[in-house]
């Protein structure tokens, strides 16, 4: 009596073992084989992935054809229903996408792709909001580094996206590419406003941007040259020569007085970018440099060697000032290829990008291996060592060696088996120097486990790496926030104001908020003493930070308790700076209409202000003038008389007097007079 569906179980409800036969067959009318499946009970739909990118929807048991759909290129390798039975998932790890469809609307739900090849490089926006990445695949994508989604991809270039910057303002994304282009995308209104190229086709690798955004520096693999060119007009100012070998890094310093360069050639040179008369500065190597770094403040710099050396220079002496001896920490696992093992061979020990911390207490490395490598500045000690991944199906995870694959001949997978191959033929090495992503002339090949980019948040709370497994985004914020108080469950206004009345204020405004009726949250939050609005700021879960602030926000124009609500906002936003600063983009229209109200508060106080500066400058000018009209008669006459002595025809001249309208008339006895003078 099982309808379709249902397992057979006993009375404990354990599956029972059994025999399954098959009843019936069903074949598709498409050419291609179906790659993965699902089926959902609560609505008997069965979803078929197939390896031409096309899925379909059947109902069963009578397998009747429902929908189907093209939604990419390569194979769905994976396939998802949700609990209802509403939601469809997609994966296809060629081209890297992840789709949610709903498919009774026909709508997507969500809809994302990485780059489907190795990226190369990745840069942070100036606010840590959106963190650009360039891939070997020729495209530009912007992704939220909050929510890890993807909001935007350029296509314009042609070829391998090598490096990615943002400007200082966050509008403005640079990207270099070996098309032999540099390109400028406006992030606002989404679209390629600049192009910067050279008099002769070369190939950009490494980009830099001065802090004000003027100047754009690009360095080549082929001619050894800088290239120059100014942001506001595209045009190429000035070609920087000297180098002997292909440019591997470029960065400005940080108050943009010198452009730094660092070469195969074995060294690093400080040009000054506006005035080319001053003598370059050259800082020698021992071996060929990777990659350099600025220090935040502008007085240090770091560069990297092939021997997994990392050098710190004193900016101001050009002098070396430490190193750190990093061969060991950076190595990585064993390659298929290697025909030794991972602690003799030397290939992939060094740094290939650096970037330092954000206060600049810290430098981080990443290489040709699976590790990134944190260290102190100023002690020259690892503080930690990031493993990237540990998928074994990449080359240069496993650290020792097989043994069971190991014969006298020598590794199992390079014995030619079938015994049609030479041994010469099958042992010969055909990779191109320099090839990275596996040798594609064979007919199975593991792509490296490697670093090609790290960067550090201008926060310090998160730091990126471009990686053979993708982005990589590791912070110290937990995305994810927890609220103790959603396990209470006797939630009532008679129990609230009771926490409001015993002095448990927090809670009583958080449970407020739970209950989300205005008027509640109102009598409790105006129920707070303001000498506490301090320490419960800093206890404030942040769940409830933005409703708070657009609570707040609402109601100070309409309020008295004007102090009061200042004593909040500081509170709130000094103590959770960190959670506004990170979370700005969608707290954005809060904090915008927080501004307005403040603002508009600030200039009628002010203007109140004035019109009472004012009033009290009439009084004492009206008061000198009775006093020297009077002082021969009278003798000397106190500011009471004066004020009394105001009689109506005083008033009216008052009235009219040109710097006052005639709804402006104030008070005198509410007006701020200071009588004692």
């Amino acid at each position: 009596n099982l309808t379709f569906g249902e397992f057979p179980r006993d009375s404990e409800g354990n599956l029972l073992k059994t025999i399954w036969f098959t009843e019936n067959r069903y074949y598709s009318n498409t050419i291609a084989k179906v790659q993965s499946a699902a089926f959902n009970p609560a609505t008997s739909i069965l979803v078929l992935g197939l390896t031409n990118g096309v899925f379909g929807i059947w109902e069963m048991p009578e397998f009747n054809q429902i929908h189907t759909l093209s939604i990419s290129r390569k194979m769905i390798n994976t396939v998802a229903i949700n609990p209802s039975g509403e939601w469809l998932a997609f994966g296809s790890s060629k081209m890297g996408q992840l789709l949610v469809w709903e498919w009774q609307s026909e709508t997507y739900i969500l809809k994302q792709q990485g780059h489907f090849y190795d990226m190369s490089c990745v840069g942070y926006s100036a606010d840590g909001q959106y963190v650009g990445t360039g891939g070997d695949d020729a495209k530009l994508k912007v992704w939220n580094a909050l929510t890890g989604y993807c909001f935007i991809t350029f296509a314009d270039h042609s070829s391998a996206v090598t490096a990615v910057q943002f400007t200082k303002g966050n509008q403005v994304v640079l990207s270099a590419s070996l098309d032999g282009t540099v390109r400028a995308y406006d992030l606002v209104r989404y679209r390629n406003f600049r192009v910067f190229t050279s008099p002769t086709p070369v190939q950009f690798n490494t980009l830099a941007v001065d802090p004000s955004g003027e100047i754009v520096c690009a360095g080549c693999l082929d001619t050894f040259e800088i290239y120059m060119w100014s942001m506001q007009t595209g045009k190429l100012l000035d070609v920087l020569s000297g180098h002997q070998a292909p440019i591997s890094g470029l960065a400005f310093r940080p108050d943009g007085l010198s452009l730094a360069s660092s070469s195969w050639d074995k060294s690093v040179r400080l040009w000054d970018a506006f005035n080319r008369s001053k003598i370059i500065e050259r800082l020698e190597h021992g071996h060929e440099v990777l990659a350099l770094a600025y220090r935040p403040d502008g007085k240090e710099l770091c560069s990297s060697t092939l021997d997994g050396q990392i050098h710190f220079w004193d900016i101001e002496k050009a002098a070396p000032t430490k190193t750190i001896e990093g061969r060991r920490d950076i190595a990585g696992g064993r390659k298929a290829g290697d025909k030794r093992s991972a602690d003799n061979t030397s290939s992939g020990k060094s740094f290939n990008s650096l970037c330092y911390s954000a206060d600049g207490s810290a430098v981080l490395g990443g290489g040709n291996s699976m590790f990134v490598c944190l260290y102190d500045c100023k002690s020259s000690i690892l503080l930690r060592k990031f493993q990237i991944t540990k998928n074994q199906s990449l080359d240069g995870v496993q650290i020792k060696l097989n043994s069971k694959l190991m014969t006298e001949a020598g590794s199992a997978d390079l014995i030619d088996s079938d015994g049609i191959d030479s041994d010469s033929e099958k042992h010969a090495d055909r990779s191109l120097p320099g090839v990275k992503s596996g040798d594609k002339s064979n007919r199975l090949f593991k792509p490296e486990a490697r670093t090609r980019d790290v960067k550090f948040s201008p926060t310090g709370r998160q730091w990126a790496a471009a990686s053979t497994e993708g982005l990589l985004i590791y912070s110290l914020d937990e995305t994810i926030t927890f609220d103790p108080y959603e396990l209470d469950e006797d939630v009532t206004p008679d129990t609230i104001r009771d926490l409001s009345r015993k002095g448990d204020h927090l809670r009583a405004l958080v449970n407020a908020f739970r209950l989300n009726e205005r008027y509640l949250i109102r009598e409790v939050y105006e129920a707070i003493p303001p000498l506490d609005v301090i320490l419960l700021t800093k206890d404030f879960p942040e769940a409830y930070l933005e409703r708070l602030l657009r609570f707040i926000a609402d109601i100070i124009e309409s309020s008295q308790l004007l102090e009061f609500h200042l004593r909040w906002i500081s509170g709130l936003l000094s103590n959770h700076g960190t959670f506004v600063k990170t979370r700005s983009a969608s707290l954005q229209p809060v904090l915008r209409t927080l501004q307005r109200g403040v603002t508009r508060l600030h200039q009628d106080i002010g203007s109140v202000c004035d019109k009472n500066q004012y009033m009290l400058k009439y009084l004492l000018v009206q008061g000198k003038r009775l006093e020297e009209a009077k002082q021969e008669e009278e003798g000397n006459i106190t500011m009471n008389d004066i004020l009394s002595g105001f009689d109506d025809d005083d008033d009216k001249e008052f009235e009219t007097d040109a710097e006052f309208d005639d709804d402006e008339t104030m008070d005198l006895d509410n007006a701020f007079v200071p009588l004692t003078a």
